[in-house]
């Protein structure tokens, strides 16, 4: 394994921001390469724990001649969110600098061509660092974003052009749902990974062995060690799955049984009014139209002062807020539907 230092230099005099990136180098040119990323948004760290568990077996293939494609492997993606804190609490998801949130805004290319990039020296301290990211991850067959939400399911966003020749990948990490989209209009990290590939002719592109995902592990207190070792595992079957190591001692990965929609069938199920949430529901439940997801206490002690919150439609809960305070028009949960929402929208879910 080599490691090296990436350097981004502050908006202002005397400031700077590293963040370490770690290679194993393949045997054979033709297998798949990989680049693995996690808290591209800084507070979230089940994935930054996942990679922390990861390392040992990437060292013990190595040392063992079994890693076939190259491996990059950036633990903790953003420094910049990870040095922000505002009266003691953590902002990792937005650049406080310019409020643009950390997983968006990278360039969508119109090829996998480094020179295509803005100005690595140009722009904001956070424009810089993703340009960095993009630089470092281009060319790599396999991309993986680690994220986690509130609380919810594992789960992945994944581009309709992969699917279903990703299901091998969903089905070796273990998640539990994936979410598919054909649209980025707000440059996320992902979209960035895959956009510079969909105008190509299918010889050149090769969608049947690449990968690119959001990978969502669950809920932002889900940095746990066991949970850490499982995900682990899950990302060492992926790369074994995919050629990026030799391991025979492990199957070939079963069908991907797991919830699979478009993007378009989730509800946000924005809160009607302020207050405290009392949630009838939890990560994973199915539900049926109408049934009752939440209660928002909104004047307590008095007459009428609960509004309840009902299932648009059918589905399955995927995510929910770990907080329990909530203002009007902030989002209450995921809920997978069977059909498409009457809120369906294109690109991100969220801010």
């Amino acid at each position: 394994m080599q490691k090296s230092i990436e350097r981004i230099v502050g908006d202002s005099e005397g400031v700077s921001y590293e963040f370490p990136v770690l290679r194993f180098d393949g045997s054979d040119k033709a297998a798949s390469s990989a680049y693995l990323q996690a808290a591209l948004h800084a507070g979230e760290l089940p994935g930054v724990v996942a990679i922390d568990a990861l390392m040992p077996m990437l060292e013990k293939a190595e040392a063992e001649g079994r890693i076939k494609g190259n491996i990059t492997v950036v633990p903790q993606a953003n420094p910049i969110g990870r040095a922000q804190y505002h009266f003691g609490e953590h902002q990792g998801r937005f650049h406080l600098g310019t409020r643009t949130n950390f997983n968006r805004g990278f360039p969508l290319l119109a090829a996998p061509d480094p020179t295509l990039l803005p100005d690595a020296t140009s722009g904001t301290a956070d424009q810089r660092l993703k340009t960095r990211l993009l630089l470092l991850s281009i060319g790599h067959d396999i991309v993986l974003d680690l994220h986690c939400d509130d609380e919810g399911l594992a789960y992945l966003y994944v581009h309709t052009s992969l699917w279903p020749a990703m299901a091998d990948c969903a089905a070796a990490m273990g998640v539990d749902a994936v979410i598919l989209w054909d649209e980025d209009t707000d440059g996320t990290f992902e979209g960035a990974s895959i956009t510079p590939y969909l105008n190509l002719p299918a010889d050149v592109a090769r969608f049947d062995r690449r990968v690119a995902t959001t990978v969502e592990y669950r809920g932002i207190l889900d940095v746990d060690g066991a949970l850490a070792g499982s995900d682990a595992e899950g990302l060492y079957r992926l790369l074994v799955a995919r050629g990026v190591i030799l391991d025979q001692a492990l199957s070939t990965p079963g069908s991907f049984t797991g919830v699979v929609a478009p993007l378009e069938n989730i509800d946000m199920m924005p809160a009607p009014r302020a207050g405290a949430v009392l949630y009838d529901v939890k990560p994973g439940d199915r539900v049926a139209k109408g049934a009752l997801l939440a209660t928002i206490v909104h004047a307590p002690g008095e007459a009428g002062g609960r509004t309840q919150v009902f299932a648009p439609q059918a589905g399955i809960i995927l995510t929910r807020r770990s907080r329990r305070i909530i203002r009007a028009g902030e989002d209450l949960l995921k809920l997978v539907g069977d059909s498409k929402s009457a809120d369906a929208r294109s690109g991100t879910l969220e801010d």
